[in-house]
């Protein structure tokens, strides 16, 4: 398959490392230094299936494609208001369309995720065009007395809209069973039946485990996409990185040996947006004219799970 529209939405709240003082024991200083981070863009009056919707739309109209002629929508989400039906289904009335559509789960990694189950979709010789949107809203999931979670995230939603073609390259997913290094769990209906004491966790994140695993996994994911596609590191145009610290992102660019200028970043203005964090920035580098016909992107992501997936595309 091949990607042929982009777009993005974001909350109007802007939240700034300055606002966070006011309320946490931090600083500009101390969160700018861990992490990268400037500001984050919240939920406040919106909702989040309106900034799906949104990005839907956007995304649809950069591809020139109407909604009546997709196959199939794919949306990743970790969390929501509605545990059912699938945001997926709110996404396909909101828009027009008529094709079936689901949700799927995959931490930050959904991006990755549901462009390798929609290349396996159209190799079934079936469906053709496919939208894929990230919803994502992580600041209902942390708590905010916690300075070391809650600075990290911000709220947002970016779509694709994909079709025939050959032009994803190589995939890799992951996964390494960990998930009491960052998780979260909410409160269920209650039940006469249910014995079980009902839990309600804000996000628990140990951190130092997140980023070890996080460096590996990247390096490990794209080494594995390069050797599959048969390029090499120079042949790569952009390097499209999961945008949840800054460390990180520079320690897959020295592993690399590749320029800044390949590294495009976002992380300054929106933080962690989870599974909408690498579409955010395809759609920026996209809207502002740096990806050019024959370009070759490597995309990486990890998320809780552990998970992480990588992949190689020409635009």
């Amino acid at each position: 398959m091949k990607i042929i529209g982009t777009g993005r939405s974001h909350p109007s709240l802007v939240v700034t490392n300055e606002m966070l003082s006011q309320f946490l024991d931090t600083s500009d200083e101390w969160i700018t230094s861990r992490t990268g981070i400037k500001e984050r863009r919240i939920i406040s009056s919106e909702n989040l299936e309106d900034l799906a919707i949104d990005a839907a739309k956007k995304a649809l109209a950069d591809a020139n494609m109407d909604a009546k002629d997709l196959d199939y929508i794919i949306c990743t989400n970790v969390v929501n208001e509605f545990v059912s039906p699938a945001m997926s289904c709110l996404i396909q009335g909101a828009i027009g369309a008529n094709c079936p559509c689901f949700d799927l789960n995959g931490a930050c990694v959904g991006f990755i995720y549901a462009l390798e189950i929609a290349e396996a979709f159209y190799k079934s010789g079936k469906y053709k065009n496919i939208l894929v949107v990230c919803a994502e809203e992580p600041s209902r999931m942390v708590n905010w007395h916690d300075r070391t979670a809650s600075v990290l995230f911000g709220d947002g939603a970016a779509a694709a809209v994909l079709t025939e073609g050959d032009n994803i390259k190589a995939t890799k997913m992951s996964a390494s069973c960990s998930w009491d290094r960052l998780y979260q769990k909410h409160e269920l209906q209650y039940s006469p039946y249910n014995t079980k004491p009902n839990s309600n966790l804000p996000l628990v994140m140990h951190g130092q485990d997140v980023f070890m695993f996080a460096t590996r996994a990247c390096i490990r994911d794209i080494s594995a996409v390069l050797n599959q596609s048969g390029y090499t590191p120079d042949q790569v145009d952009h390097y499209l990185i999961h945008q949840a610290n800054l460390r990180i992102i520079n320690n897959i660019k020295q592993y690399v040996k590749q320029p800044d200028e390949k590294f495009p970043l976002n992380i300054e203005r929106y933080g962690n947006t989870s599974s909408a964090s690498v579409p955010i920035l395809l759609d920026e580098v996209n809207k502002e004219g740096r990806l050019k016909k024959g370009d070759i992107i490597v995309m990486s992501a990890f998320g809780a799970g552990f998970v992480s997936g990588a992949c190689i595309l020409e635009w």
